[in-house]
């Protein structure tokens, strides 16, 4: 097998896969796992899959579970969250770098050398296939030249802008949402709580602020879609005054930390929806079959879980004998097994994005609707299970708190 794609669903599908003996080459774009302002939420479900696969233990504390969250509207808390309230095996969402989270998986993949190779800075430029026929492998450029895997599954775990997609030629609708992300980082204030999400709302403007490990605030802010030029034609002082309308404590820390536009990030927002996440000899997963938005941090998690369903489900087409029609119908079961899931999760985005950008009458209408779910402890549960339980089941709370210094208050 070929996987395309060292990102959380590549590298967790190879290490599932080479644990059940299906030797499997990784392509991987990058030289190193630094990735930053990428995929460091990880929502409860996932950080469950993690601990079962031996993932979590291995992080050495490498992460830090989140425990609270909360909406501020105009300057009112709207909405407040209490995840040690929920009855699960593991209720954190969990804020995990991506380079600890990648180099685990990749050292534990490396411990099965007989199933497991990672190739790094292997860019992906072809499919090989004859004609209409299915795909047999993929060409790569490496800094030693062009090398040329076969292979009778090939993957694509290659993000959302997939190349691997685009030289399939599965057809897709990609849709722009209204908004872009700017994101960028900061010294973690000493006033605020460092296990609390923070949702801060201003009109039309929101900003999201995360704790990350081990002591910065991640911050993201929304722009009109295609804003950015705007934005910085205006200079640093426009980018400046976001923030102090929407977080004062962080005036003085990003007036001392962003000095330029090189210490930003934009994230392009948008949603894709592939009818067929497979054709013939490959199979699309992750963000390569399914891009969803920031909200929730649903991309790594459904990445993960999209990795450990199309595991068994590929080995199994290889114990049947690995023919095409075999490994086609592992590509159907996968896409049936998931699509669902995906489903609920954008439709959740969705109206959290519509809701986010109300304003005038809209904003007292959104403020009405998170002070009703605020105050019913059930329907808090219900609304976020959407988005991180849909996997464990409700039963006893067996999560164990980090050993870590206590929290900034």
């Amino acid at each position: 097998m070929c996987v395309v794609g060292g990102g959380p669903a590549g590298l967790t599908l190879a290490v599932e896969l080479a644990k059940r003996s299906v030797s499997v080459v990784v392509l991987e774009q990058s030289g190193h796992f630094d990735r930053s302002f990428r995929g460091e939420s990880v929502s409860p479900d996932s950080v469950w899959l993690l601990d079962r696969l031996g993932i979590l233990g291995r992080l050495d504390g490498a992460y830090q579970q989140m425990h609270r969250m909360e909406i501020v509207d105009s300057g009112s808390t709207v909405l407040r969250a209490d995840f040690t309230r929920f009855p699960y095996p593991h209720p954190y969402p969990v804020e995990m770098p991506q380079p600890a989270l990648l180099s685990a998986l990749a050292d534990l993949g490396e411990e099965s050398p007989e199933h497991f190779t990672l190739v790094r800075r292997a860019t992906a430029t072809g499919l090989v296939r004859e004609g209409d026929g299915p795909v047999t492998g993929v060409r790569a450029r490496t800094p030693d030249g062009e090398i040329t895997v076969r292979a009778a599954l090939t993957v694509a775990a290659d993000g959302r802008f997939s190349k691997v997609r685009e030289m399939s030629g599965l057809p897709y609708t990609k849709i722009p949402l209204e908004r872009d992300v700017v994101w960028l980082k900061l010294p973690f204030p000493e006033q605020w709580d460092d296990r609390t999400y923070r949702i801060r709302i201003h009109g039309d403007q929101h900003g999201l602020f995360i704790p990350t490990h081990p002591d910065s605030v991640r911050v993201g802010f929304n722009i009109p879609k295609g804003g950015l030029k705007d934005l910085r034609a205006k200079g640093l002082p426009a980018l400046y005054e976001r923030l102090d309308r929407l977080a004062p404590e962080l005036s003085d820390a990003v007036r001392s930390e962003i000095r330029g536009w090189s210490d930003t990030s934009m994230l392009d927002i948008f949603t894709t929806l592939v009818p067929r996440w497979s054709c013939p000899g490959l199979i699309l997963t992750g963000d390569a079959a399914h891009t969803l938005t920031p909200i929730l941090g649903q991309g790594v998690n459904h990445a993960i879980i999209d990795a450990v369903t199309l595991a068994p489900l590929v080995q199994r087409a290889f114990e049947a004998g690995g023919t095409p029609s075999r490994l086609a119908r592992a590509g159907e079961e996968f896409q049936r097994a998931r699509e669902t899931s995906v489903s609920k999760s954008r439709g959740l985005q969705l109206r959290q994005e519509r809701l986010f950008a109300l304003h005038g009458a809209g904003g007292a209408f959104r403020r009405t609707l998170y002070r009703v779910v605020d105050r019913s402890q059930s329907l808090k549960q219900r609304v976020l299970a959407g988005a991180y339980f849909q996997l464990q089941k409700p039963g006893p709370h067996v999560a164990v708190r980090q050993q870590r210094p206590p929290s900034r208050v």
